[in-house]
C-alpha cells in the first residue's frame, strides 16, 4: 500500500474532525479538492487513484493541476487558491507522518498563492432595493414569504447559507430585536431588527404558525 491512502484516510478522519473540528463546508470543500487533484494525477500518471504515492503528486504536478483549474475548468483565481490551501494543508500533516518524502513535500508546500485584484463590494442603491422587494406578489403565500426574507436579508447582510438555516428560535422581536446567525467560520453574530421588520416578521410567523 502506498503511503497516500492512510495519509488521506487520516488526514479527513483525525486532522480535520478530530483535531481542527472543522466544519462540514470546509471537509466538503476539501474533498473535492481531493477528488479533482487525484483524478487529475491518476490521469496525468496513467496510475489508478490506489496505486498513486505522495512521490506522484510532486510541486510540477500540483503547478499543472492548478493551471488545469483556471484554464480547462475555468475556475476563478480565488477557486484556485482555495484549492491550494487544501492542498497544503495536506502536505503539511503529511510533513509529520512521512519525512522520507520531505523535499517533495517542501516544494510543493513553497508554492505561492496567486495575487488577483479585489473587486469593491457593490450594494444596491435605495430604489433598487425597493423594486426588488416589490417583485414578490404578496397576495401570494409564497411572495410574502420571499418579501420577508428578502427584507431580513437586505437589513442583516446575511449571506444565503445563513438566512436558509435560520429557525424561528433565531428571531427575537421583542424588546431589543435582534437575529442571531451562526455565520461562516463558526462565528456567531448578533444583529439589531428594525421596526419595519419586525413587523413583517411578525406577520410572517403568524401565517406560518411559528414552525421552525
Amino acid at each position: 500500500m502506498s503511503a497516500l491512502a492512510p495519509t488521506l484516510q487520516a488526514f479527513f478522519t483525525d486532522r480535520l474532525t478530530k483535531q481542527r473540528n472543522a466544519s462540514q463546508h470546509t471537509i466538503a470543500a476539501y474533498r473535492d479538492t481531493m477528488r479533482l487533484l487525484l483524478a487529475f494525477a491518476s490521469e496525468h500518471n496513467g496510475k489508478p487513484p490506489s496505486a498513486l504515492d505522495i512521490g506522484d503528486l510532486d510541486a510540477p504536478l500540483i503547478g499543472a493541476f492548478l493551471d488545469h483549474l483556471e484554464h480547462e475548468r475555468t475556475n476563478s483565481v480565488r477557486t484556485r487558491n482555495a484549492r491550494l490551501a487544501a492542498i497544503r494543508s495536506l502536505f503539511r500533516y503529511a510533513a509529520l507522518r512521512h519525512p522520507e518524502h520531505a523535499a517533495t513535500i517542501q516544494r510543493v508546500l513553497s508554492i505561492p498563492p496567486k495575487r488577483f485584484e479585489r473587486a469593491l463590494v457593490n450594494f444596491l442603491t435605495e430604489p433598487e432595493l425597493d423594486a426588488l422587494l416589490s417583485a414578490p406578489d404578496k397576495t401570494t403565500w409564497t411572495g410574502r414569504r420571499d418579501h420577508a426574507l428578502i427584507l431580513l436579508a437586505a437589513q442583516t447582510g446575511l449571506r444565503i447559507s445563513e438566512l436558509i438555516g435560520l429557525s424561528c428560535c433565531d428571531l427575537n422581536l421583542g424588546r431589543g430585536a435582534h437575529v442571531n446567525c451562526l455565520g461562516k467560520g463558526r462565528k456567531q453574530r448578533i444583529t439589531p431588527l428594525t421596526t419595519g421588520t419586525v413587523t413583517i416578521l411578525r406577520a410572517w410567523l403568524r401565517e406560518r404558525d411559528g414552525q421552525p
